[in-house]
């Protein structure tokens, strides 16, 4: 570290500026999805990680022996993998039909990339680029390769004005800021996942271009759904399981709320250490209780999961919250934090498993 802190020191000042700038952006990138960002975008482009040790000698090498538009890549992977699965993003399924996408043809990607910039209603002015590549993904269940072909389109968005160093004095400058929407696809599945701010809407309009100009020939897709959520498994006290690899203290049910037959709502929270949830409404309504009374249908729950404390830091909760239908605060969480919830819950049996294509599209029919 002296050694290149000497080097670096030893720079012209803009120089040093640059250097430093690049090897925090590499810093950002030592994480892991940084390194899975380096997996499925070095497979891709053919490039041997055979001795590499750790995601920071992946990036050192090949910030210095490849192309800059790796490392671009990567950070675009990355960001994509941290946002899969939340408020930014969306699975859509096209029948299995067998018909033929048109991703390589270069007419498609130009068409696709003009109407990018129609929907994000910006002046047909604005610069816009489109880097189409093609990672590559260890299936999760077989192990298998899967080649993926991703698109990351790039517009010119309006300019923010903020203050900088001028050769002289303080100046205000005008910076043309950078919007970015990803697009995943995987042909053989027949799956295409959208990355982009503005909701589900934006992202619908999204969907319609691609279809139109890449699948024309296919009927429209439809969005994979959230998963259902099953609050009767709550009715009684329950018995979430945790195992010594999930690195879980305990968990607790910290809210229940129900909804009446005849319309009244009722919300219950654990305030005390001392008893449960399931213990205060069994010691304040008895058999009157919502858990035990007709009529009443769990409508949300929250729970708490409680981490140890682990090198040094203090130990911390995760909070879950589950609303009927399909609706829970998983989306909000890291991608880390996601994978992590998701499994605990599909263990504790709290979500319905995924729709099959045979289920998404009986529901088109």
């Amino acid at each position: 570290m002296r050694s290149i802190e000497t080097l670096i020191r030893d720079l012209p000042d803009k120089q040093q500026d640059m250097v430093e700038a690049e090897l925090e952006l590499l810093a950002e990138l030592s994480s892991e999805n940084g390194m899975n960002g380096v997996e499925h975008v070095c497979a891709g482009e053919g490039i041997d990680l055979e001795g590499i040790e750790g995601v920071e000698d992946a990036l050192l090498m090949l910030a210095t022996q490849r192309d800059r538009v790796i490392i671009d890549r990567i950070q675009v992977q990355a960001s994509y993998l941290h946002k899969n699965g939340g408020k930014q993003w969306s699975r859509f399924q096209f029948a299995d039909d067998g018909k033929p996408w048109a991703l390589d043809q270069k007419g498609a990607q130009d068409a696709f990339l003009a109407e990018t910039v129609d929907i994000l209603k910006l002046p047909a002015h604005r610069k816009r680029e489109a880097d189409w590549f093609h990672p590559i993904k260890i299936d999760p269940v077989t192990g298998a390769d899967v080649k993926l072909t991703q698109a990351t389109i790039y517009v010119e968005d309006r300019a923010e004005s903020e203050l900088a160093f001028g050769e002289n004095s303080l100046e205000r400058q005008t910076v043309q800021k950078v919007l970015e929407v990803g697009v995943v696809c995987d042909p053989k599945e027949r799956i295409v996942e959208i990355c982009a701010k503005g909701g589900h809407k934006i992202r619908d309009q999204y969907l319609k271009s691609f279809a139109k100009h890449f699948a024309p020939q296919s009927e429209p897709p439809v969005e994979v759904p959230r998963r259902n959520v099953q609050l009767e498994v709550l009715r009684h006290a329950p018995e979430l399981a945790i195992l010594p690899a999930d690195g879980v203290d305990r968990v607790e049910v910290s809210s229940l709320s129900f909804r009446s037959s005849d319309g009244a709502f009722m919300l219950t929270e654990k305030r005390g250490e001392d008893e449960m949830l399931y213990q205060f409404l069994d010691r304040q309504f008895g058999a009157v209780s919502p858990l035990q009374a007709r009529g009443w249908q769990i409508v949300a729950a929250t729970l708490r999961i409680f981490l140890p404390s682990r090198d040094g830091n203090k130990g911390r909760i995760v909070t879950v919250t589950l609303r009927t239908p399909n609706t829970t605060s998983v989306p909000n969480k890291t991608e880390s934090e996601r994978k992590f919830v998701i499994g605990l819950l599909e263990r504790w049996q709290l979500l319905a498993p995924p729709p099959s294509k045979s289920e998404l599209f009986e529901v088109v029919d």
